[in-house]
């Protein structure tokens, strides 16, 4: 194993105080917490938007906190859930006095501490209330949607809540919009190759060196199959079918796509990779609002990408057009 760091034990928290130092003018750890983070701006009265998770996926979730998305962020060790207290302590932090929304992947450690985060916040007077994405077609067969697992197509939840929450929405509106952003986005994602937890020192999983793992989770959970590499314009046909068998689209409709690299994919492929998605929607009549392509969900050094596709409507096209910027996403007005 090769990487840039000093001790493995120290990975997470050397990581987070090189992001505090980089970019304090729009972040910074709640008191001396460094796995609690949010944005020095706060706003009185508007709703607190907090995410966290695992480490190890940069930008997710650290790099979405920030002027018109996430307000606050709770992270753990590399594919850890952070702790409950981690996540009330960021909760007071954020809290504007209209309440907070919890909005994370659906993983079962998270959930459980967030729901327990939410328990200590109503004992302080502060409402909370959760929105899981749960995007990963490939996870759970359509009807099981619950138990999906939450990868990248979390970024336009991230983005049209925060956008909504800036519009100093209530609580429940800046629910139910992520609830409907969650329900018209579904991803698919493979994988090249493995990735290495810095404290583990190997691969948690395997790829062999010619094969392709089809809907593998972003922790190397199992996926559909193991197979020969395919080409480009293989891998867009296949997430493209299964995505829209599972979302269908009307000829005429808008989406918008996220070509997401998990770690150590060149843009070069990524953008080889869109071109042939661009061929397949257009062939079916659907037209692009505005494409994406770039590392927003990462799983450490792992080859591979996934594709997110979301349904629009004028309320989603609007709050996507909404200006945001944090350390590391900006988004001027459309």
């Amino acid at each position: 194993m090769k990487k840039i760091l000093n001790t493995p034990e120290g990975y997470v928290d050397d990581m987070l105080s090189g992001i505090y130092k980089a970019h304090k003018d729009m972040v910074a750890p709640v008191s001396d917490k460094l796995r609690c983070y949010h944005a020095v701006k706060k706003t009185p009265g508007k709703v607190g938007i907090v995410t966290g998770g695992g480490s190890g996926h940069l930008p997710l979730f650290l790099g979405y906190v920030g002027q018109g998305m996430l307000d606050g962020c709770a992270v753990g060790g590399v594919f850890q859930s952070p702790s409950a207290e981690e996540m009330y302590e960021v909760t007071k932090a954020v809290d504007g006095g209209a309440g907070v929304l919890y909005l994370f992947g659906n993983y079962s450690g998270d959930i459980l501490n967030f729901e327990m985060a939410g328990e200590l916040a109503d004992m302080d007077g502060i409402k909370t209330c959760i929105v899981v994405g749960n995007d990963d077609v490939a996870s759970a067969a359509k009807g099981n949607e619950s138990v999906r697992r939450g990868v990248a197509g979390i970024f336009f939840m991230y983005k049209c809540a925060g956008a909504k929450a800036e519009q100093m929405a209530s609580l429940e509106e800046v629910k139910i919009l992520a609830e409907k952003v969650g329900s018209r986005v579904r991803t698919m994602g493979f994988a090249l190759s493995p990735c290495v937890i810095p404290e583990v020192g190997h691969p948690n999983f395997t790829v062999g060196e010619s094969d392709i793992s089809i809907g593998m989770g972003i922790h190397g959970e199992p996926g559909i199959r193991v197979q020969s590499m395919m080409t480009s314009k293989e891998i867009a046909q296949e997430a493209l079918d299964t995505i829209l068998q599972d979302m269908p689209f009307q000829p005429g409709e808008q989406a918008a796509v996220l070509i997401n690299g998990l770690g150590s994919t060149p843009l070069d492929e990524l953008y080889i990779l869109y071109n042939d998605v661009a061929q397949i929607l257009e062939q079916k009549g659907i037209d692009v609002f505005k494409v994406w392509a770039g590392e927003f969900a990462t799983s450490m050094e792992m080859a591979g990408a996934s594709i997110s596709v979301l349904r629009m409507d004028e309320e989603i096209k609007a709050l996507l057009s909404k200006p945001a910027h944090t350390p590391f996403y900006s988004n001027p007005q459309l």
